[in-house]
């Protein structure tokens, strides 16, 4: 079978290098969906949508986190240009987190699922009561 060239066949083709594919295991959008999707990214995003925040003050919104998961969280999320990371050249040093566009877009979206969770948590419950384990 001869292999298509022509224009269409190129655009497509770099649209899905651009794209990115989930299913395709080295593909870097894993590690963003790692990212976004984790306890703590998705718990992160959210509580900088209301707008910008000290290490901190994200320490106590998303209550459980430990330092370290904070810390690693943000540079995930700064990495991947959900988050912008400002530092004000004060003593003691003062940091800024606050989501860029990119960020405010995912989550939106994160908080859409999120939303939905605890919305249908009665259901959820009720499911998990009924479930019974198999046995091995």
């Amino acid at each position: 079978m001869k292999k298509r060239t022509g224009p269409l066949a190129r655009m497509m083709a770099k649209q899905a290098e651009e794209r990115g594919d989930l299913y395709a295991p080295a593909c870097p959008s894993r590690g963003v969906l790692d990212h976004v999707t984790s306890r703590w990214g998705v718990l992160v995003l959210i509580a900088l949508m209301d707008g910008t925040r000290r290490f901190s003050e994200l320490r106590r919104r998303v209550a459980g986190v430990s330092e370290k998961m904070l810390s690693q969280t943000l540079q995930a999320l700064e990495q991947d240009g959900f988050v912008l990371r400002e530092v004000h050249p004060v003593i003691p040093p003062h940091v800024d987190y606050s989501l860029t566009p990119l960020g405010e877009e995912v989550a939106t979206r994160v908080e859409a699922l999120a939303e939905w969770i605890e919305d249908s948590m009665p259901r959820i419950m009720e499911a998990r009561a009924r479930h019974v384990p198999r046995k091995a």
